[in-house]
């Protein structure tokens, strides 16, 4: 894969327990794309807009593991996704029957000591419990010292 100047410097990879299901949440469901994939090895690369994310099947190539790996993977942290649109998504898991983590809300986050910014968001988790917050920017907005 050729490197633009659209690729972030940051992608996490993910170690799933099936990689077949795990493309199926990631791409059917959630809208991302397989860039390319590795299908003897439990690998892809798939995509969503700026967001990357590789997932590998755990046990089929190489895992660099530093501990045991016990289910649900990833506790203790959570991947933010920026969309333009939450709803494609909301409805997506919701005809798949997907439960979510936490229900779509707004929410204002202090950026700096004179100025919030606005999202919508939700959270759901993958098939192996990895927790996924989708986001939707509404703007930004003064706010009192």
């Amino acid at each position: 894969m050729a490197r633009t100047d659209c690729e972030p410097d940051l992608v996490p990879e993910l170690l799933v327990s099936d990689v077949v299901t795990s493309i199926d949440f990631w791409c059917n469901v959630c809208g991302f794309e397989i860039s390319y994939d590795r299908p003897d090895e439990g690998f892809a690369y798939v995509t969503r807009g700026r967001a990357h994310v590789m997932l590998e099947q755990r046990g089929a190539g190489r895992n660099w593991l530093t501990q045991e790996l016990d289910p649900p993977f990833g506790r203790g942290i959570n991947f933010q996704i920026g969309v333009p649109d939450l709803e494609p998504i909301f409805a997506a898991l919701a005809n798949a029957k997907w439960s979510l983590f936490m229900q779509p809300e707004t929410k204002w986050y202090r950026v700096s000591d004179s100025e919030e910014a606005g999202v919508r968001q939700f959270l759901v988790t993958d098939p192996d419990g990895y927790l996924i917050r989708f986001q939707s920017s509404i703007g930004r907005r003064s706010v009192a010292r």
